[in-house]
């Protein structure tokens, strides 16, 4: 359930993959998770002071669907009265999240707690002031009875707070000097049909149209909140987000370059070519820009 950014989270390109989960080594991706986060730190930042408004001074944070712990690490400052939890399916993620909060001198009100969500959620000493899911809801078969089950974790007036949906990455020019332009947004659409496969896969998966807050209002919550936030990498980028770029590129390349014609794979294997003046390695003109929207519900009290 991490987010790439799991992961996610973040559903960056590069994301199709988290979905197989019996398949994923977690440990061996667990730097290019913490790499994601680090790199969306901005925003996350901005999403924390904006939920700041509407949680104030939460005892329990839980990270529902933590992965590696950056995030959580990033509540448990930006909340510094708050004990933080970070909930994850990936028991080595979580390691990692016990060790970064450790290095950063948050032990002490950090803890761990590994598990299928939402069902991992019951071992919760006490109820929740605020939950935040980043991008996990959608790795789950019923995402409304999820939801529910999240909600049930909370505190009477806590908060559900979910990062779902927003713009997908975008990281090259739509004319790139080489192919046919518009390659990303044709990337694009084989990873939303990549996407609704594994949706249709999982067992007892159940169809849903995503308007979230009539979701969180089925779910027995109070829709209190929507907000996009911008992550803006404007170019020259930094080497930390030119090699996200071309990781999140070359993962796409594995897991979906199949469903892309031969033109566009060509392209995509120039892009990826270190010794290409044209690839993402050398170009001046890659960016990073990506919106992610989080919601905000209340458990009524």
């Amino acid at each position: 359930m991490a987010h790439d950014h799991r992961h996610h989270h973040g559903p960056g390109p590069g994301h199709a993959s988290q979905h197989d989960h019996a398949d994923v080594d977690w440990a061996a991706m667990a730097p290019l998770l913490e790499a994601q986060a680090e790199l969306y730190t901005p925003l996350y930042r901005q999403a924390m002071d904006w939920l700041a408004r509407e949680v104030t001074d939460p005892g329990l944070i839980v990270d529902a669907g933590s992965g590696p712990g950056v995030v959580s690490c990033l509540f448990a400052d930006a909340f510094p009265g708050a004990r933080v939890v970070a909930a994850d399916g990936a028991a080595p993620l979580l390691g990692r999240a016990a060790a970064r909060a450790a290095r950063l001198g948050l032990a002490d009100r950090f803890g761990t707690l590994a598990g299928d969500l939402p069902d991992a959620l019951g071992e919760l000493e006490y109820p929740a002031d605020l939950l935040w899911a980043s991008q996990s809801l959608h790795h789950l078969a019923d995402q409304r009875a999820a939801l529910a089950a999240f909600g049930s974790h909370l505190a009477p007036g806590g908060t559900l707070a979910i990062l779902e949906g927003g713009l997908p990455a975008r990281f090259l020019p739509r004319d790139l000097g080489i192919g046919r332009p518009g390659l990303q947004d044709r990337i694009r659409a084989v990873e939303a049909d990549v996407f609704s496969t594994m949706r249709g896969d999982l067992p007892g998966t159940v169809a849903e149209t995503e308007d979230w807050p009539a979701m969180l209002t089925a779910a027995g919550l109070r829709h209190t909140g929507t907000r996009s936030f911008l992550l803006d990498l404007p170019a020259p980028l930094s080497d930390a987000a030119r090699d996200y770029v071309t990781t999140s590129l070359s993962r796409l390349r594995e897991q979906i370059g199949e469903g892309l014609d031969a033109g566009d794979r060509a392209t995509l294997d120039r892009l990826l070519d270190p010794g290409d003046e044209a690839s993402a390695h050398r170009r001046r003109d890659v960016f990073v820009l990506v919106a992610h929207t989080v919601y905000t519900a209340v458990r009524p009290g």
